[in-house]
């Protein structure tokens, strides 16, 4: 039954309570014995609890981007339709009352589908849409699922529908009302599970969210929600959960197992602690993993209070794989005790799409796909990502080129107007491609697949170098005599694309031969040296803005504009006004990579 969120928050400001959903009634002799021993009938349980993660709008095996079957390398295929249909081969083998089937987050948002019925035709209208999302999850029976960062990529009005359409609950431990530091969201769900001759197994998902969304979605959630630290929080939470009686304990987080973050001291709470999580807090079982999109199908972390291992997994995102938490319970001195826990998992590419999954959501997919397919313009040439990470790509400027544009109209009537507006913008995808002829609103949106929007910040010219010099980092430090292997030559120390930036309006070469810190080279502005004291606008997207990256001085410089339309919608309506994509009215060659001054190209 749908969660009614107002009875629960009025309840939990009263007693600290969360949310129990009595579960499945007895399970038949039958299939009691399909997951239980022979050594002690009625005192042994088997319990296997799926998972996926970061689906991000992924409902078939679709890429709207490219107008055909998703297809990569591996031979991935992706889609709940498919994850549909792993989910009811789970249910067979182990009986349908013996699973549980949770998420860890980031569902809203990361395809057209998900946008058009964020923004196009949006689920908040009078009589709006049921979102896909909602119902897909819905027909395949989710049992509760974790806020992802990006569920507030829309604002809240929009969370909160999609949490209105929701069958089951949306939880957040670590979401909190600003102002009364309660609970915005049901911290856990509870579920028993009947066993013949033998107490019900109770089961509590505690579901945990990334900090980081204070810095990501500030614009949205300042001053109405805060997100402080899964480990603070799984401290406060699980002790509570196995006082009401837990059996098993599993953590839901939206949140990696590296350790690490994305956005350097800026926040006191570490964006990936989900082994912190398994080693520091005593009393869970198992914990699935998110949003760090890598597969994970079993990590074992040590609690360093209790010794037991906690089990950990992360399915690959865009519900490419399912994960198996199979659990072992044995009732003992009137308790149930996990005596084991093993994680597996699945693979989407194994199986074929749920047709009633297809039947359910095709005419949603028609639609979106029909919207992607609109001509908007027309392209004088071919233009490409193919290269963009290590030379300067025309359809790369055509990003910087409608940020400066929108920020000049932005701030024509202002004080700020006679400063120059300089612009980044990252090669997002490696695939992406504008063909000569015809250009759809899907080319476009491939070049940019965030949500993100423009902000406007006042920097100094000596901030814009160290800006530089950080996102060079992002380069392989690499000798003049060796050869150029340009498969080896980004993504240093990890960093992912989209955290390497173009800036537009200036001229510059990085030296990939000289150590991190040290790579900017003839630096200019207007064919001089770029002055440090020089006061530049440079448009940025919010997620730069408020701190994504953890790029030096953006974050805290002043902010003169900034917008909730989305930069991708920008590009089409540049693009539509225009009529005509020709690279010479955007394309420059701004910057260039050498080794002691010698062109890499």
């Amino acid at each position: 039954m749908p969660l009614n969120r107002r009875k629960f928050l009025k309840k939990s400001a009263v007693t600290g309570a969360g949310v129990a959903i009595a579960g499945a009634a007895a399970a038949p002799a039958a299939q009691a014995a399909e997951t239980t021993t022979a050594k002690k009938p009625g005192k042994r349980y088997s319990l296997t609890v799926m998972g996926t993660t970061d689906l991000h709008g992924n409902i078939f095996n679709w890429d709207y981007f490219k107008d055909a079957e998703y297809a990569d390398a591996k031979g991935n295929a992706k889609g709940l339709a498919r994850v549909s249909t792993l989910v009811d081969q789970v249910r067979e083998e182990k009986g349908r009352r013996n699973t549980l089937l949770i998420d860890a987050g980031d569902t809203i948002q990361g395809t057209p589908l998900t946008y058009y019925y964020a923004k196009v035709d949006p689920i908040t209208a009078e009589g709006g849409p049921i979102h896909p999302m909602a119902a897909a999850m819905n027909a395949i029976g989710y049992d509760a699922v974790a806020l992802g960062n990006h569920e507030f990529n829309y604002g809240i009005e929009t969370l909160r529908k999609f949490e209105e359409q929701c069958d089951f609950p949306l939880l957040g431990a670590n979401a909190l009302d600003a102002k009364t530091l309660k609970p915005a969201f049901p911290p856990y769900f509870i579920k028993k599970f009947c066993v013949p001759g033998a107490p019900p197994v109770k089961v509590a998902v505690l579901g945990l969210t990334n900090p980081g969304i204070a810095i990501w979605d500030k614009a949205y959630v300042q001053g109405k929600l805060t997100f402080p630290g899964l480990e603070e929080q799984a401290a406060k939470w699980v002790p509570k959960l196995r006082a009401m009686g837990a059996d098993v304990v599993i953590v839901s987080a939206h949140s990696g197992s590296s350790g690490t973050s994305s956005y350097g001291d800026q926040l006191p709470y570490i964006e990936n602690s989900s082994a912190l999580v398994a080693q520091q807090v005593p009393g869970i079982d198992a914990i699935l993993v998110g949003h760090a999109h890598t597969e994970i199908a079993e990590l074992l972390v040590t609690n360093e209070k209790t010794g037991k291992t906690v089990v950990l997994s992360e399915p690959l995102c865009y519900a490419q794989r399912l994960t198996l938490f199979d659990f072992e319970l044995v009732f003992a001195q009137g308790r149930w005790t996990v005596e084991s826990v093993k994680a597996t998992v699945r693979d989407s590419k194994t199986v074929a799409d749920d047709p009633r999954i297809t039947k359910l959501l095709k005419d949603d997919h028609d639609i979106v796909v029909e919207y992607v397919n609109q001509v908007v313009g027309t392209a004088t040439e071919t233009l490409t990502t193919v290269e963009a990470r290590y030379k300067d790509a025309p359809i790369i400027d055509l990003i910087t080129k409608v940020q400066e544009d929108v920020v000049k109209a932005a701030l024509a009537s202002t004080q700020y107007a006679s400063l120059p507006v300089i612009a980044q913008a990252s090669p997002f995808s490696r695939t992406s491609e504008i063909p000569a002829g015809d250009v759809t609103i899907r080319d476009l949106s491939s070049l940019y697949v965030y949500d993100n929007t423009l902000v406007a910040k006042l920097m100094t010219g000596a901030q814009i170098k160290a800006y530089l010099e950080y996102s060079a980092e992002y380069f392989v430090q690499t000798a003049p005599d060796v050869t150029v292997d340009v498969a080896k030559l980004t993504n240093a120390n990890n960093r992912p694309d989209y955290n390497y930036d173009y800036v537009s309006g200036l001229s510059y070469e990085i030296d990939i031969a000289q150590a991190a810190g040290s790579r900017i080279k003839n630096l200019s502005y207007n064919g001089a040296a770029l002055d440090d004291a020089q006061q530049f606008v440079f448009a940025v997207n919010n997620y730069r803005a408020n701190g994504g990256g953890a790029f030096p001085h953006v974050a805290s410089a002043q902010e003169l504009w900034s917008e909730s339309t989305e930069i991708r919608t920008r590009i089409a309506e540049w693009v539509t006004a225009k009529g005509v994509l020709d690279p010479k009215e955007f394309a420059s060659v701004d910057w260039k990579l050498t080794r002691n001054g010698t062109p890499v190209f």
